[in-house]
């Protein structure tokens, strides 16, 4: 038998009103639709929210932290110097931020293989910053069912001291935070002796409002959406997980079918399985989404799940971990939890713990062993070779001297390299506690001398001695290559 499907009416020509009527709107993009996340209290909150003390702590804290007499951590981009403690460091140690910089992606693949996004879930600034956004919002407008019932009420004065509230201590919280964030850049004692007159300087302003202004819009609105959309790392990680990663998940073997029962009810003879469909995991999610569908991308692995439904296991007289950190194989093979953490323990692991454990080593033996001084030697290009008095040939150069140390330092400069090679004058100098300074000197050959090597650029070293002086243990000596120009 043949149906024939109907076809829909073709407007007549010249009918715009009937064209417009048949037409559908399709939008590509999907409504966005606010998450009331529930508060929640358990085992894996408390670690997350000792993490957003740390951070916190060690973020607000380190500016105002002073060493020998002056800001312990400090970025001074206009004096070309970065103070880390006891170190000195110049645009030059650039190999110092650059191994910082692999250790970090190291430890990021090596947590990321062990258990998945252990950093997105308990450090990352995105997630620190929307905790202690949300638990302004909790104190303010109340848990999730008084914030839903609140936004769907009516613009009454209630609704907008509370509204208000929240959207000052957001922003007076976001404005601080950048405020802290130029204090690295800025010694953060006359950056607070200028905020009491608001005489902050142009770039100052920029930073404290543009930082201020980002951490109220992702941590304040954006939220889950930073997470979702945004960020590069949801979208690369499955390169980094595999079977034996640890991440958290929802045992369906146990759970299903779902349904909801009393608490004296047996699940087994109503056919059930553990899970009561609840839906309380899925409140209690950050960015919305149901674990129990699997492993889904927009997870960040904070473990609010965990807690929420272990909290609902122990009401119903349940084992706990019905949603629990666990692999995908040990779901799939049922596989103990010492048979589960020894399959962990993978060559990728032990791979990417040795490459940090070897990077971690160079990086520490590295910064021991680092120079007390740096040195740089440049022809000056305003002064060619020349045959001055007594007939000697001249070559002026400029060295660079940076003092790494923190106390006066006396150096001493000669050159070496040529037959009856010289300084114009004997070069003597003290530089104040990480100072950097650019000497001028003039190097000199005797003209028979020259000739005999003949022209053209012939290779020299300078050698700078560092001299001892008290609390210090003889002297160290530094040797820098150039070349001296005999005119043809």
């Amino acid at each position: 038998m043949n149906i024939s499907k109907p076809t829909p009416p073709v407007p007549p020509q010249g009918d715009p009103a009937a064209a417009a009527d048949s037409t559908a709107t399709v939008s590509l993009y999907q409504a966005h639709r606010k998450i009331y996340a529930r508060s929640v209290t358990g085992t894996f909150a408390a670690w997350r929210w000792g993490l957003v003390w740390a951070t916190q702590l060690l973020f607000y804290g380190l500016p105002w932290l002073m060493w020998n007499d002056r800001q312990a951590l400090l970025f001074d981009l206009t004096a070309r110097r970065f103070y880390v403690f006891g170190l000195v460091l110049y645009p030059q140690d650039l190999i110092f931020l650059s191994a910082l910089l692999m250790i970090s992606a190291y430890v990021l693949f090596l947590f990321t293989a062990v258990a998945g996004r252990l950093w997105c879930g308990y450090a990352c600034p995105q997630t620190v910053y929307t905790e202690i956004f949300m638990w302004f919002e909790r104190m303010l407008e109340g848990d999730r069912s008084q914030r839903m019932k609140l936004d769907a009420g009516p613009w009454d004065a209630n609704k907008i001291w509370r509204k208000g509230s929240k959207q000052a201590v957001w922003l007076l919280f976001g404005l601080f935070t950048g405020f802290t964030f130029v204090g690295y850049f800025t010694p953060i004692r006359s950056l607070a002796a200028e905020a009491l007159t608001l005489g902050f300087g142009p770039w100052e302003w920029f930073w404290i409002l543009f930082y201020g202004l980002a951490t109220y819009g992702n941590a304040g609105f954006m939220r889950e959406q930073v997470c979702k959309y945004i960020c590069p790392y949801a979208r690369f990680q499955s390169a980094m997980f595999d079977k034996d990663t640890l991440i958290i998940s929802y045992d369906p073997e146990r759970g299903e079918p779902r349904g909801a029962r009393s608490r004296k009810a047996d699940p087994a003879a109503l056919g059930l399985g553990t899970c009561v469909d609840c839906n309380l995991c899925v409140q209690v999610c950050p960015t919305g989404i149901d674990i129990r569908q699997g492993l889904q991308y927009e997870c960040i692995g904070c473990a609010a799940c965990i807690d929420v439904c272990d909290g609902v296991m122990d009401r119903m007289s349940y084992p706990r971990g019905l949603i629990r950190y666990a692999t995908q194989n040990s779901l799939a093979q049922h596989l103990d939890r010492g048979q589960m953490i020894k399959r962990v323990l993978r060559p990728r692991v032990i791979v990417y713990t040795a490459i940090l454990v070897l990077i971690c080593t160079a990086f520490a033996v590295a910064v021991t062993l680092r120079d007390p001084f740096r040195v740089n030697v440049v022809r000056d290009r305003g002064s060619l070779a020349r045959i001055v008095e007594n007939g000697q040939i001249e070559n002026v150069y400029r060295l660079q001297v940076m003092n790494n140390q923190e106390q006066p330092q006396t150096y001493r400069v000669g050159v070496t390299g040529m037959p009856s090679i010289a300084l114009t004058a004997p070069v003597e100098f003290t530089l104040a506690p990480a100072e950097a300074r650019w000497i001028t000197l003039g190097v000199r050959v005797p003209y028979e001398i020259g000739q005999s090597a003949g022209g053209g650029a012939h290779p020299i070293r300078f050698e700078i001695d560092r001299l001892a002086s008290a609390g210090q243990h003889g002297s160290v000596k530094a040797r820098e290559k150039s070349t001296f120009v005999v005119p043809r």
